[in-house]
């Protein structure tokens, strides 16, 4: 799992819109305060502030006067408080007293005040409760500014998170709208897999009219060639392995009526291993087409490795061991399954070692699938022979010596059986005494 999301695109994508994002913001932000710190700023702040206090100090006048302060408060949405000898007036009754406000340098402003407000003296800050309080200190009076009006609700707007919500609302848009364009590579994706696998037949739909939607067609247009290539090839070879059948049973009728010596037995051995080769050939064509059918039966695995133990195996049975630990049963071909299982065994009595031990067949089954384990005591496979296993033609005796036989097409049949069956063969390369070979099988297999 965690494989799969390193290699995500989208998850890649997600990423770098996040730092886009957080980069933005950061930006964003660097920028607003760059602007707040020039100077043009400062002294337009400066300047109108100033003008400011000094309507306030002069319009309240000295010593501050009640009557003067109400009148601004009914022109100005603000509140204001007289505080001084003899004096202690507040527009609202909510306005609270100095003593629990702590009024300093405005963080609006920087730390330093007088880098914002040059030409103000006795003037500083308080915030309580989300409202900001202007003191103007104006000899032994001091006069408090309440904006905006307590009265008044506080919508208070930060400039910081907004910037962060409209740059995420923004990344996510974008990371939307590339996971759209880039939504084709999930079925093209899917349709390599699957033509990979063999299916050629799969086709990818839904093509955009758009650069991944020609690539979609290219890939589609290479199946159906690599299809047209598969199917002239065994045709071909169906052709010829027909066409060699007339003049190979007429070497073995003239075989027959020749006198027997040591030659024409050697002649009747080939002949009989080219008629092998050939319906071993014509059977994995058949296994190989994709309108393969066939003929399901209920079987008992038990009865099946019996029946072909004693149909094939009689002279060997010694040196074969089989041990059941299930009675599964499930819908499969019988004969291809005996032809599977009398291929591994086969293979294993032509390459173990008699004396080390026989082949044994073991036999186990889960809840959904049966397990058939064909293992012998023989040199065994190394990794460059593993790999090749069940490939056509393969031999790990690479000498082709008559005494070990074979044509190199039985494992390569037993695997298109497991195969068409729904299943697979395997290598057990825990088994260090000599080769196991493992069929799985799907006890409710599909056609």
């Amino acid at each position: 799992m965690s494989n799969r999301l390193t290699r995500s695109l989208s998850l890649r994508l997600l990423i770098i819109f996040l730092l886009l994002g957080a980069l933005f913001a950061y930006g964003a932000s660097l920028a607003v305060r760059w602007v707040y710190a020039t100077d043009q700023l400062r002294e337009l702040v400066s300047g109108h502030l100033s003008l400011h206090v000094n309507y306030v100090r002069q319009d309240v006048g000295f010593p501050p006067e009640v009557a003067r302060a109400e009148a601004i408060t009914q022109k100005v949405p603000v509140d204001l408080r007289l505080a001084g000898p003899e004096l202690d007036w507040a527009s609202h009754p909510a306005f609270p007293e100095l003593s629990e406000l702590e009024f300093g340098s405005s963080e609006a402003f920087g730390a330093d005040v007088q880098t914002w407000l040059r030409d103000l003296e006795d003037v500083t800050f308080a915030v309580l409760d989300g409202r900001g309080y202007l003191r103007m200190d104006n000899g032994p009076y001091a006069i408090v500014v309440a904006t905006p009006a307590l009265s008044q609700r506080i919508d208070d707007r930060q400039l910081t998170p907004l910037i962060i919500i409209i740059g995420l609302a923004l990344v996510l848009l974008a990371y939307l709208s590339v996971r759209w364009l880039f939504k084709p590579l999930d079925a093209i994706r899917e349709g390599a897999e699957q033509m990979g696998a063999g299916q050629l037949q799969h086709r990818i739909t839904d093509v955009r009219q758009d650069q991944l939607g020609d690539l979609a067609s290219e890939i589609n247009a290479m199946a159906d060639q690599v299809q047209r290539m598969l199917d002239a090839k065994r045709q071909l070879l169906l052709g010829i392995s027909h066409e060699l059948r007339t003049p190979l049973s007429r070497m073995k009728l003239a075989l027959e009526l020749a006198e027997t010596n040591d030659q024409t037995e050697g002649m009747k051995e080939d002949a009989l291993e080219m008629e092998t080769i050939i319906d071993a050939l014509l059977e994995a064509e058949r296994l190989n087409d994709r309108h393969r059918a066939l003929a399901r039966s209920e079987i008992t695995i038990s009865e099946l490795i019996v029946a072909m133990l004693t149909d094939y195996f009689a002279r060997d049975r010694e040196h074969i061991r089989a041990v059941i630990e299930s009675d599964a049963t499930l819908q499969a071909d019988r004969v291809r399954l005996t032809l599977l299982l009398k291929n591994l065994v086969a293979n294993s009595l032509r390459y173990g070692d008699r004396e080390q031990g026989p082949v044994e067949i073991h036999v186990g089954a889960e809840t959904s699938r049966v397990q058939i384990a064909v293992q012998d005591h023989g040199p065994g496979l190394d990794s460059q022979q593993a790999e090749a296993l069940g490939e056509p033609f393969f031999r790990s005796d690479a000498s082709r010596a008559r005494q070990t036989g074979g044509t190199g097409l039985g494992l390569y049949l037993a695997r298109l059986v497991a195969e068409a069956h729904g299943g697979n063969l395997t290598l057990d390369r825990s088994w260090t005494s000599g080769a196991r070979l493992v069929v799985t099988l799907p006890l409710t297999t599909e056609g």
